[in-house]
């Protein structure tokens, strides 16, 4: 089983995971557990103060370490009781590195993962220097707190577990998960407005729907993420595919 534990001032949001879905089904088979913890639950004053004015001025408040610090050791002493050695502990923060598969891999390989989810200006960069293993961003951009790209990890996390998807093989032919866009996808019916699927796919000829559906991702990939693309790590047969989607499309405007 895999443990996630997630500091956070609103645990309510996380009922988005444990109530839906994929991450809902794995939860119920025991194939990984949740536990949220509130820092306003480890502070000392009767206002139960998670955050203050930041030091050198400016606009926002800032959440303050202690607070965020006994919530981490409350959760790490959980998982450690729970098995796990050493759980890695993640700050959500739009100053983190960005979250690709290859950083989804390297946590799947993690027993446990603590993660937190901050709110404000950020937290006190004192605790993200003692505490913080790892500070992950889910895009350019600034959502108002970290509990949707936590949920948004742990979603990625759970579709990894062995038993979590009903077709095993949906996680390896995911998009990114080769390092590639995914391929067009189509379901009944064979016609829909005027609109008809490839033959290809309809034509029973499974060497040639892979084929298909290589050229595709490459082309797709190549159109959309070319940052993606390392045309000088393709293999021969697809630099060759590259080649054919490329006249195809030329032919096509």
């Amino acid at each position: 089983m895999k443990h996630f534990d997630v500091i956070t001032i609103f645990p309510e949001m996380l009922q988005a995971v444990t109530h839906h879905g994929i991450t809902r089904r794995a939860l119920e088979d025991g194939l990984f557990g949740l536990k949220t913890w509130d820092p306003r639950d480890f502070t000392v004053d009767a206002y139960r103060r998670v955050d203050d004015r930041p030091y050198g001025g400016g606009p926002g408040m800032v959440m303050m370490a202690e607070p965020l610090l006994a919530s981490i050791e409350a959760a790490r002493q959980r998982q450690r009781e729970a098995g796990v050695a050493r759980p890695k502990v993640v700050l959500m923060s739009p100053q983190g590195e960005r979250l690709t598969e290859r950083a989804v891999r390297e946590l799947s390989a993690e027993e446990g993962v603590v993660i937190v989810a901050g709110r404000y200006e950020g937290i006190d960069e004192r605790l993200v220097e003692k505490c913080v293993d790892r500070e992950i961003s889910i895009g350019d951009y600034v959502t108002s707190g970290g509990e949707l790209p936590a949920m948004v990890l742990i979603d990625c996390l759970v579709r990894r577990l062995p038993g979590s998807l009903n077709d095993a093989r949906s996680a390896c032919e995911d998009s990114f998960s080769a390092g590639l866009l995914d391929w067009p996808h189509y379901t009944r019916p064979e016609d829909w407005r005027g609109a008809a699927v490839p033959e290809v796919l309809v034509s029973g000829n499974h060497a040639a729907i892979a084929r298909w559906r290589r050229k595709q991702a490459l082309g797709r990939t190549w159109e959309r993420r070319p940052d993606l693309v390392d045309e000088a790590a393709l293999s021969k047969e697809d630099l060759k595919l590259l080649q054919e989607y490329r006249s195809e499309r030329a032919k096509s405007k």
